[in-house]
C-alpha cells in the first residue's frame, strides 16, 4: 500500500505460559527512516526481535508488511518478505573467507550439473564492490573473516543483508562490544543505509549510539512501551532517564547524597 510504514506492529503481545514477555507493543518504522529501540537487559528486546524477525510468533496482535498483514513461519520467510535481521552474532565463520560469509547459502553458480561449480571471481568482485560501498577497502576478499574488525564484521552482515534485497535492517545490539572508532563505522553505515531508502530498527542499551543516527525512539520497560518519540520530542537526558526510570535514578542521587555525608563524618571523627 502506498505510504505505509515498511513494518508496522499492531498490539503485539507475546506470552511464554504465565510470563508476559511484550504487552500491546505498537511502533512502526519508514522508508528512510532509523527507529532506535531502547531498554536495560530483560526489557524486551530479544523476544521482539524474534517476534519481527520470525523466530516467535505473536501470541496476539498484528505485524504488517507495506500496509499488509503476514504471519511469518520462520526467519526464512521473514527474510523472503525484506525483514533482514543482524543478530549480535552474526552468524558468521571467522576462517571462512569474506566471500563465502557474504555469499553463505547464497553462493553464485556457473556450470551445469557435474561441471556447476561456485563463481568465485564474481562473488569476489561483489563482495569487493560492496564493502567498498560502505567505505571498507577489502584488498584481498579471499582472507578469513575472522581477520576483519569487529566493526568490520557487522559491516559485512549488513552489507550482505542489503545486497540481498533488504527493505527493513533490524540490527541486535551492533555497536555492544565495539571501542569509539568502530561503532563510528557502524554507526555511519546506519546512516548510509537510511539514505539508501531502508528502513533501519537499531536495537541497543546505549543512547550515546542511538541519539545521533535516530529518527525516533520506542522505549521498552519489562515487556511494555514507554512510548514512542521523535527526536524532536525529547532529549538524550530525557531517554536516559526513562530508560533508567525517574524515580530509581533520583533515590539513587539521594543515596549517594547519604553516603558522601556519612563518609565525611567518619573522615572528621577520625580526624579528632
Amino acid at each position: 500500500m502506498a505510504d505505509a510504514p515498511l513494518i508496522e506492529m499492531r498490539n503485539v503481545s507475546k506470552y511464554f505460559g504465565s510470563v508476559i514477555a511484550l504487552q500491546d507493543i505498537s511502533m512502526s518504522v519508514d522508508a528512510g527512516e532509523v527507529l532506535c529501540l531502547l531498554g536495560d537487559n530483560g526489557a524486551g528486546k530479544s523476544t521482539l526481535i524474534k517476534t519481527l524477525s520470525g523466530v516467535h510468533k505473536p501470541s496476539k496482535g498484528q505485524i504488517l508488511v507495506e500496509g499488509r498483514p503476514v504471519e511469518f513461519s520462520s526467519p526464512r520467510d521473514a527474510l523472503d518478505h525484506g525483514i533482514a535481521t543482524v543478530f549480535q552474532d552474526l552468524a558468521m565463520v571467522p576462517l571462512m573467507s569474506i566471500t563465502r560469509n557474504f555469499f553463505m547459502g547464497r553462493e553464485p553458480t556457473v556450470g551445469r550439473g557435474l561441471f556447476r561449480r561456485i563463481d568465485s571471481a564474481f562473488a569476489e568482485r561483489v563482495t569487493r564492490e560492496e564493502m567498498r560501498r560502505i567505505g571498507i577497502d577489502v584488498r584481498d576478499p579471499s582472507q578469513a573473516v575472522g581477520t576483519l574488525s569487529g566493526g568490520e564484521r557487522q559491516c559485512v552482515a549488513i552489507a550482505r543483508a542489503v545486497y540481498f534485497g533488504a527493505k527493513v535492517l533490524i540490527l541486535d545490539e551492533p555497536t555492544s562490544a565495539l571501542g569509539v572508532s568502530q561503532a563510528s563505522m557502524v554507526l555511519r553505515y546506519i546512516a548510509q543505509a537510511r539514505a539508501r531508502g531502508l528502513g533501519v530498527i537499531f536495537i541497543t542499551h546505549n543512547v550515546h549510539h542511538a541519539y545521533p543516527v535516530g529518527d525516533k525512539f520506542t522505549l521498552l520497560n519489562r515487556g511494555r512501551s514507554l512510548g514512542t518519540f521523535a527526536k524532536s520530542e525529547i532529549s538524550r537526558e530525557q531517554v536516559l532517564e526513562m530508560m533508567a526510570g525517574g524515580k530509581e535514578l533520583e533515590q539513587m542521587a539521594l543515596d549517594l547524597e547519604e553516603f558522601a555525608r556519612s563518609d565525611r563524618a567518619a573522615a572528621a571523627a577520625a580526624g579528632e
